[in-house]
């Protein structure tokens, strides 16, 4: 039983990207993006727990990527699909009211929000590499999924706990969005060795990059809240492009 503590905490993960997903369709993000977090926490701990416990398996990796798929896969892409719909329509919609019958008589703009499932592809595609690239055992090639999930879901954060009228004109742009949705395409299977956040030892030496990185996060949360996470994301990129190999 105790061998399956790590799965379990796997399966929360699933169990939190799917009600993520159920919130984000019907266009509640704030809810979505909590249900994120906290699947994205349970993802943290089921590998450590598998590592404490000494019960890491095969099947244990690919549920874990599984979950990802999910939690850090779809629902950023239904969030930004509901993003865009809100940039383009001022509402967000659901796919039905994209393929109602008079679809012959609609714009482009119609079927635009659908650009925001790039990122459930992306994301996909970036865990299959992860699972057969022996290059990724102690780091990262390409942003892992839940920190573009992180980066993904502050944009409704921003709008809905920072708002200025600068903030709207900027996320609600819909070629930010579209940006954005190529960016995070890109970033996530791009070629950059990132650091992982997984600590061998406690020392300092061995782990200054992630001490820094660590006490960054905290200085800018605490001080610029969810606005922070981009930033963070930019940080966590320029340290790892910077650092001595």
């Amino acid at each position: 039983m105790i061998k399956q503590i790590p799965n379990i905490i796997t399966s929360l993960n699933i169990l939190c990207g799917c009600v993520a997903v159920l919130f984000a369709v019907s266009g509640d993000l704030i809810i979505a993006s909590v249900f994120a977090f906290l699947g994205i926490f349970f993802d943290f701990f089921d590998g450590l727990a598998a590592r404490l416990l000494k019960a890491q398996s095969e099947i244990g990796l690919q549920l874990d990527s599984l979950a990802d798929v999910i939690t850090s896969g779809v629902v950023p892409g239904v969030v930004m699909f509901q993003l865009l719909n809100l940039s383009i329509f001022g509402h967000m919609q659901t796919l039905t009211a994209i393929f109602s019958l008079d679809g012959w008589n609609v714009s482009f703009n119609n079927y635009l929000p659908l650009l925001g499932l790039m990122i459930v592809i992306a994301s996909a595609y970036r865990l299959a590499k992860f699972n057969v690239d022996t290059r990724q055992t102690s780091g990262f090639i390409g942003l892992p999924t839940p920190a573009n999930t992180l980066l993904i879901l502050s944009l409704p954060l921003i709008l809905q706990f920072q708002y200025s009228d600068l903030a709207e004109t900027i996320i609600l742009n819909k070629w930010f969005l579209i940006g954005m949705t190529l960016l995070s395409c890109i970033l996530l299977n791009a070629e950059i060795p990132l650091f992982a956040l997984k600590f061998k030892t406690w020392d300092f030496k061995s782990n200054t990059i992630r001490y820094v990185f660590l006490v960054l996060c905290v200085v800018l949360l605490v001080f610029m809240k969810f606005l922070a996470i981009p930033f963070i994301i930019l940080i966590y990129i320029l340290l790892s492009m910077f650092r001595k190999s």
